[in-house]
């Protein structure tokens, strides 16, 4: 890779070697797929495809919590999506998401099946079918969506700035690494200041902005994402861990955040997850006990 203080950019940039870092093999300049592969369809109407990021880890929660409040027509099948192996960009995929990113959702209670993708559309759906966790009066709706697009707007800052260069990239740059951890910092200090005065997102109603922001700059403030809690001193911003604790003890945040994980402690793993009954005797450390994989 060329020093970054000698590179001069050409006129017309083109394609000629990974860029380097975790997920050089999955970055690309083009849309579209790479191979032939149908999605799998279950049971159940709705159909997530997904892995356990923060972005799918959003929905999860949400369809958690619909069934935690009774709605039974929330049971879902969460199919897992290897995107380090290139899943996003088969055929199917791309057909529920031209954008070949995680999370995609089909809806087969319609015919045809409405496919939705972006995480907070997806959020943004589901609460508006189900009629809940979307405040009904005008104002807290306004509300609730406006925090709910700014996490959408803020969090690439925290992703594909920060976090790609203070942990992912090949060379630890000090301007790059400088230039989002300032940024990171004043979005903890927006979420901060706005949870001094309110319980949650929306004052005191739990809605599907808090089921946005807190897999991101929760895990910020509990060092489950680029080990930089002590760098970002994200333990200084003390209503915004107030309200990160609190969510985190929700039984259906905690199931929600099992679903397509792949890492951390294998009873914590539900890598696909088909039926309720699977939290009991589907996680990642019965299935190897028994013999399995995956």
């Amino acid at each position: 890779m060329n020093d970054s203080s000698s590179y001069t950019p050409p006129k017309v940039w083109k394609w000629e070697m990974e860029s380097g870092g975790r997920f050089a093999k999955i970055n690309r300049p083009i849309a579209g797929p790479t191979h032939d592969k149908e999605l799998s369809v279950g049971r159940h109407p709705l159909q997530l495809y997904s892995l356990g990021t923060p972005n799918g880890v959003k929905v999860t929660v949400l369809l958690e919590e619909l069934l935690a409040l009774g709605h039974s027509g929330a049971e879902y099948d969460a199919w897992l999506v290897k995107i380090g192996d290139g899943d996003q960009f088969g055929s199917g995929f791309v057909a529920a998401n031209p954008n070949s990113k995680i999370p995609a959702l089909m809806d087969h209670s319609t015919s045809p099946p409405t496919r939705v993708f972006e995480s907070g559309a997806i959020l943004l759906y589901l609460a508006e079918k189900f009629g809940a966790f979307l405040p009904g009066d005008p104002n807290l709706r306004a509300e609730c969506l406006s925090w709910l697009f700014w996490q959408m707007g803020s969090a690439p800052y925290l992703g594909g700035g920060f976090g790609h260069f203070y942990a992912y990239a090949p060379l630890k740059i000090e301007y790059c690494i400088d230039r989002y951890a300032m940024e990171v910092k004043r979005q903890l200090d927006v979420l901060d200041r706005h949870l001094a005065d309110n319980r949650f997102m929306c004052g005191d109603e739990y809605t599907i902005a808090d089921m946005a922001i807190w897999p991101w700059y929760g895990a910020v403030v509990l060092n489950r994402v680029y080990d930089a809690a002590e760098f970002l001193d994200a333990g200084s911003y003390a209503h915004l861990g107030r309200w990160t604790h609190e969510i985190e003890g929700r039984d259906a945040v905690q199931r929600g955040r099992m679903v397509n994980r792949t890492s951390g402690p294998l009873e914590e793993q539900l890598r696909e997850r088909h039926d309720a009954a699977d939290f009991d005797t589907r996680t990642q450390d019965k299935i190897e006990a028994a013999g399995g994989e995956s």
